[in-house]
């Protein structure tokens, strides 16, 4: 197996978990030193404007909110295309370019809450596992 397709079958890991609405495979993928910063909207693509609504990787409380996502709201669709995968010479490390079109529907009044929008999803090896060690928050790359 390559480390492009290790890194792969990461995404499509959590893609699996948000398609299954599982909150502790959500958590399992996470570096303790994950880090997820956001843009306040998907055309900010200058960073000095972006936010950290999550904070470091709290099992606890990033497990909780993805919880009460799940309870509060209906998937209505999970569409995830990998852009590029890329890897460090060393075999240790890389990242994925994901675009993600996720849509939600708010169960108490059928609001929606869309993301949509190209990531950047960074993992690190260590011993034989990968994790996800960064993230970063939707943002809206032309056609």
């Amino acid at each position: 197996m390559t480390v492009e397709s290790e890194i792969q079958a990461m995404v499509d890991r959590e893609t699996r978990a948000w398609d299954r609405q599982d909150a502790e495979a959500l958590v399992s993928l996470f570096h303790p030193d994950m880090v997820w910063p956001w843009p306040p909207d998907p055309a900010s693509h200058d960073p000095a404007t972006w936010v950290f609504p999550l904070g470091r990787f709290n099992r606890e409380r990033w497990k909780a909110g993805w919880e009460d996502l799940f309870r509060t709201h209906e998937l209505i669709h999970n569409v995830r295309r990998t852009v590029r995968v890329a890897a460090s010479p060393e075999g240790d490390g890389g990242f994925a370019v994901v675009d993600v079109d996720t849509l939600w529907r708010r169960r108490a009044d059928g609001a929606p809450f869309h993301w949509k929008g190209r990531a950047c999803k960074g993992y690190t090896k260590v011993g034989p596992a990968w994790f996800l060690v960064y993230h970063t928050g939707l943002l809206e790359y032309g056609p």
